[in-house]
């Protein structure tokens, strides 16, 4: 079987574009399988659903999260569906193998009074502390995610339109809008980015480190968590909680769940519902507002 593993990374490498991380956690996941069926002298050819089951019990039994085991399935799952192809084998066993029900709790919000606050925190009079306001506010303006917000160049933003262009999974473009009040945290930042670049010129990166390059993920991560510390909010607060705290809000003023699933720009509605949270005096409210016997 390692050859064949070998064989399959490779299609994944060049075949597919697969990233490095994947073809190491797929490495992983495949050789772990193989280690199982040699410690029972099974042929990767001969092992059926009920092999697969087994590996994945023992998995459980392990205490491995359900989510590692999904992936390890879905490896497995594509190991053999290129086996079939290559005529390794003569079926892929693992379809008929149930994926492991997965929980997805809700992820961390800020109320609308935490978020007022929180957005307060940077020192409007510092340069990074104007650039932090700008991140801040269009971060909950806008929607988007982290990796999205990094990539911004100066000619995807319009705040004369109050518009701006995303590239999001899969290279996908989408325009998301934005308010006033990142307009003129936006404005602020662009008066003083000149003193963060420096001699860099050429620079194309709306957000820039102290160096006048573009900032980086981590580099944000940190940013929120400190500010976090400084409105002593809860841990687990991080820059995913400002586009969940934007689905939030607005799903609770009355906005439409398919509008949000545009705007943060997710593929599916069933991914956007895990990003929306009413709390129960909000049903409640909408219940004893629409139900015709509620009063």
């Amino acid at each position: 079987m390692r050859r064949e593993i070998d064989a399959f990374l490779e299609h994944l490498r060049h075949g597919r574009g697969a990233s490095p991380h994947t073809i190491q956690s797929y490495r992983i996941d495949l050789e772990q399988l193989a280690a199982y069926l040699g410690e029972r002298r099974i042929s990767f050819r001969a092992a059926d659903h009920a092999v697969l089951r087994g590996f994945l019990h023992e998995l459980a039994a392990a205490h491995r999260s359900k989510s590692s085991i999904a992936r390890k399935l879905a490896a497995i799952r594509s190991f053999f569906q290129y086996g079939l192809r290559q005529g390794w084998v003569e079926d892929n066993p693992a379809k008929v193998v149930a994926t492991p029900r997965l929980d997805r709790p809700v992820p961390e919000f800020l109320s609308e009074d935490e978020m007022a606050s929180f957005l307060e925190r940077p020192d409007p009079a510092d340069v990074l502390g104007l650039r932090d306001r700008a991140i801040l506010e269009l971060f909950y303006a806008s929607g988007i995610r982290l990796s999205e917000l990094v990539g911004i160049d100066a000619d995807d933003l319009s705040l004369e339109d109050r518009m701006l262009r995303v590239r999001g999974k899969g290279k996908k473009e989408r325009l998301v809008p934005f308010g006033r009040r990142a307009v003129a945290s936006l404005d602020a930042y662009f008066r003083v980015r000149p003193t963060l670049l420096g001699g860099n010129s050429g620079e194309r990166a709306v957000f820039l480190n102290y160096r006048g390059q573009r900032i980086s993920p981590r580099s944000v991560e940190r940013m929120v968590a400190k500010y976090v510390r400084q409105s002593l909010l809860r841990r687990g607060v991080g820059p995913h909680a400002l586009r969940h705290s934007f689905a939030s809000h607005l799903l609770g003023r009355g906005a439409d769940l398919r509008v949000i699933q545009e705007l943060l720009g997710h593929a599916s509605l069933a991914t956007t519902q895990k990003y929306t949270h009413l709390n129960v005096r909000q049903l409640l409210q909408v219940y004893r507002k629409s139900h015709p016997r509620a009063k």
